[in-house]
């Protein structure tokens, strides 16, 4: 049963991200099946593909698995293989992951350096970290309002049902998201801990089909 997800694609060797916010109660109700964020991105060398999962709560849960999914293909859209990336703990947060059927992982993961595979083809870090992600909640909130108030003022609608802004609208728009309440932008996750799953592995591993991947996450009940 998967009970959290959160989904991107990324065209190697670009970098991706995605958030996910207003969970169902199911979800909300277990911080620990709660996914924050996912973040994607090559090494500077393009040898490896690095993976990020932040959960809401600061521990990973012993009844949960937490899954990186990891598509591939030739061609955009046509992913041919998928490689998954399962992690889980025990009730003394004892992290096992495995990279495929390429390598496997036990032990304590949450030194900086990480944990490496016992066939060095993937390092894994789980710890408690400030979140990462930068959340202007009152400049994001205040631009949907600008949105909104041009919605209701007649703004026209395409075909495919996206608004189309005047240039002031748009302006306005993006000038709230760049300030909060009239002053510089404001991150509201200052401080803010996750416990974060970091995953370093060797591209090889995860793109056979071909490589364009595309990256998403779950949380799952066994």
């Amino acid at each position: 049963m998967m009970v959290a997800a959160g989904m991107l694609s990324t065209l190697v060797p670009g970098a991706a991200r995605a958030s996910d916010h207003l969970d169902t109660p199911t979800v909300i109700a277990d911080p620990a099946a709660d996914i924050a964020d996912l973040f994607a991105w090559m090494s500077p060398d393009g040898h490896r593909l690095n993976l990020a999962m932040t959960v809401v709560a600061h521990q990973f849960s012993d009844r949960l698995q937490y899954v990186f999914h990891v598509d591939s293909g030739a061609r955009f859209g046509e992913t041919t293989a998928t490689t998954d990336i399962v992690c889980q703990f025990d009730v003394a947060n004892t992290a096992e992951c495995w990279a495929g059927d390429a390598d496997h992982v036990r032990g304590d993961a949450s030194k900086p350096v990480g944990l490496e595979g016992s066939n060095r083809r993937f390092k894994v870090f789980a710890g408690l970290r400030d979140d990462p992600f930068f959340n202007n909640v009152r400049g994001t909130r205040a631009a949907l309002n600008v949105a909104a108030a041009a919605l209701q003022g007649g703004a026209t609608v395409d075909a495919a049902g996206c608004p189309q802004f005047d240039e002031a609208t748009s302006q306005g728009f993006f000038d709230k998201l760049r300030h909060t309440e009239g002053g510089p932008a404001k991150n509201f996750l200052v401080g803010w801990k996750v416990a974060s799953l970091v995953v370093s592995v060797d591209l090889d591993v995860v793109d056979t089909g071909g490589r364009l991947l595309a990256v998403w996450g779950g949380i799952y009940k066994p």
